[in-house]
């Protein structure tokens, strides 16, 4: 079987990359989108053997692993075979009972490919994030995956990071913490949408070409063009995110120049289906509107970012999702007409890593070394809970408060409301950077670890100075893409508001209900209010943050939430009531 060719960009930052990615990948080759072919592409690529019968191929496929090397908590939900409108909870997952499932799948066929749609890393359990998700990319590496299309949460460090994470060595801040030295991916990230400005050319390869008895398929992978909505500014400067479907279809011809006719999309977006994992009666979302734009050429698309299980027919063309965590792997087989190098065939089954699949030994004894070092904090008892809190709401329509997000934002207030801390009067915390609940153990206790998996993004709390007008413009900016992308801030007590879904996009909050310790806000007056550096910097599309006066840095967010858990002693943290945030057109009062 032999490794991927790749395209690989010119320009600055690819300059930096290129003696390390050809070490890394062994046989690669590549040249970016505009520059001339190198020789040994220059001539369309011929099928090795007689140009007759066919070619299978087989595509393992992940998406949003996001570090979670052992089993998440949360498992995946099934459908009850008692009762199919009820739904169960598998304890599925895990890299050593992943790694033994690829390797059963690529038996199958020595023509296989392992891919990813994106999001591997950050948002990490503590086992990953504290490493900077090097452990993480080792596991992927040794289970063998070959190429991955780039997530917006491989962008939650910046740039800069994302090539490190590529090309290896320590960490420019925090040096090595592993029990082993830091050599990179073994598998190629693709980022054919991710342009450099100044360069024009994509920060990493778009494509790669992969051959199968000879007969080339080209694997396109991109993020989603919303990604800068969803990271912070600070670490993609100088970068812009294109169209999805433009970027593809410029390719296409690119690839069918070097005699490559059949193309599978690595793509991190996704859609929303009903159904269970290998069902898709219906499907909404962002992807249905990029498939229907692609090129007729493109067969299969492989992709991931709504954290769904789908297997998918979207205008002819099969379309996947692996749900998230590791709990399942897409097994797709590919039919190839030997003659005219295309795809002819295309089917698809989500597996489950189930509980009972043996545990692959060498990524036991890999996850074990991390462990050591890792261990004695993630297991650090922090305090006590009465009870399970959830990053939910108790149902889709109430005003956008969460057990666990308002929980997030009191500790945020907690630390910095002290004068010498900022002194501040309320607190906001994005729901996007609130990845998880937390659970109730028989015994109450509550761990470091389980802090982190909540709180994995190492966000610093600052206390800014906003006038009440301002405050009312950043409430306004949670729904600053329609109900579909309604990103409700978490509010800590004592400040309450008012809003109203029939009224029109923009002035959803009802003048004059916004409210601290009972008293109205006046747009002239200046508020103190403690957010997280993401937030200050304008993430999530929240403008208005960063027109406020900084006036102090504070602890890390889970710093923060460990100090609140520790202040109460013995005592046992309650979820509180999500009546801060009031939605008067379902509020039956």
């Amino acid at each position: 079987m032999t490794r991927p060719s790749v395209r690989r960009p010119l320009g600055a930052l690819s300059m930096l990359l290129s003696a390390a990615l050809l070490a890394a990948c062994g046989s690669l080759s590549s040249t970016g989108p505009q520059a001339p072919l190198p020789p040994t592409l220059d001539a369309p690529v011929a099928p090795a053997k007689a140009a007759t019968g066919t070619v299978a191929v087989k595509v393992l496929a992940i998406n949003d692993f996001h570090g979670n090397l052992l089993p998440p908590a949360g498992g995946i939900k099934l459908p009850d075979p008692q009762d199919p409108a009820k739904t169960v909870t598998l304890q599925a997952g895990g890299a050593e009972r992943m790694a033994t499932l690829v390797a059963q799948l690529k038996a199958k066929n020595p023509n296989h490919v392992f891919v990813a749609a994106g999001d591997l890393v950050g948002a990490s359990p503590l086992l990953s994030a504290l490493f900077h998700d090097e452990s993480t990319i080792e596991s992927l590496g040794l289970m063998g995956l070959d190429i991955s299309s780039v997530g917006n949460h491989e962008f939650d460090q910046g740039i800069t990071e994302l090539l490190r994470k590529q090309r290896g060595g320590c960490h420019p801040k925090d040096g090595c913490k592993g029990p082993t030295e830091f050599k990179g991916a073994k598998y190629q990230y693709l980022a054919a949408s991710t342009i450099d400005e100044k360069t024009g050319q994509p920060v990493l390869p778009a494509y790669a070409i992969k051959r199968f008895d000879g007969v080339p398929v080209g694997f396109i992978g991109l993020s989603l063009k919303g990604t800068p909505e969803l990271v912070s500014p600070t670490g993609i400067r100088g970068l812009r995110f294109d169209d999805e479907a433009e970027t593809i279809n410029r390719l296409v011809p690119e690839l069918e120049r070097q005699g490559v006719h059949a193309i599978v999309v690595l793509i991190h977006e996704g859609g929303y289906p009903s159904g269970g994992i290998n069902d898709c009666p219906e499907i909404s979302g962002p992807i249905v509107d990029i498939v229907k734009k692609l090129d007729k050429r493109v067969g299969l698309i492989v992709s991931g970012h709504t954290h769904r299980a789908y297997n998918c027919r979207i205008d002819g063309r099969l379309v996947t999702s692996g749900d998230k965590y590791g709990t399942l792997v897409t097994e797709i087989d590919l039919t190839l007409d030997r003659a005219t190098g295309t795809l002819t065939e295309a089917r698809a089954n989500n597996v489950i890593v189930r509980p009972e699949t043996a545990r692959d030994p060498r990524q036991t004894l890999l996850i074990s070394s991390y462990q050591q070092v890792a261990q004695p904090l993630i297991e650090r008892r922090v305090g006590f809970l009465a009870q399970a809190l959830s990053k939910e709401g108790d149902d889709r329509g109430d005003g956008g408060g969460t057990t666990m997000g308002q929980l997030v934002a009191d500790a945020m207030l907690a630390a910095t409301r002290a004068p010498e801390n900022g002194g501040a009067q309320l607190a906001f915390q994005n729901i996007g950077g609130v990845r998880t609940g937390l659970i109730h153990r028989p015994d109450d206790s509550v761990t470091f670890g389980d802090l982190f998996a909540a709180l994995p993004f190492s966000n610093a709390l600052v206390v800014v100075e906003m006038s009440g007008a301002q405050l009312q413009r950043a409430l306004e900016e949670q729904w600053w893409a329609g109900d579909a992308k309604w990103l409700p801030l978490q509010t800590s007590q004592g400040f309450s508001y008012r809003w109203d879904k029939r009224r029109p996009v923009g002035s959803r909050v009802v003048p004059g209900s916004m409210t601290l310790d009972g008293r109205v806000i006046a747009p002239e007056q200046k508020v103190r209010v403690a957010i997280n550096n993401f937030l200050q910097v304008g993430g999530d599309s929240f403008k208005t943050f960063t027109e406020a006066r900084f006036l102090q840095t504070g602890p890390m967010d889970v710093e923060a939430l460990e100090a609140y858990f520790k202040a109460q002693g013995n005592g046992r943290v309650k979820a509180t009531a999500l009546d801060r945030v009031i939605r008067v057109d379902q509020d039956p009062r």
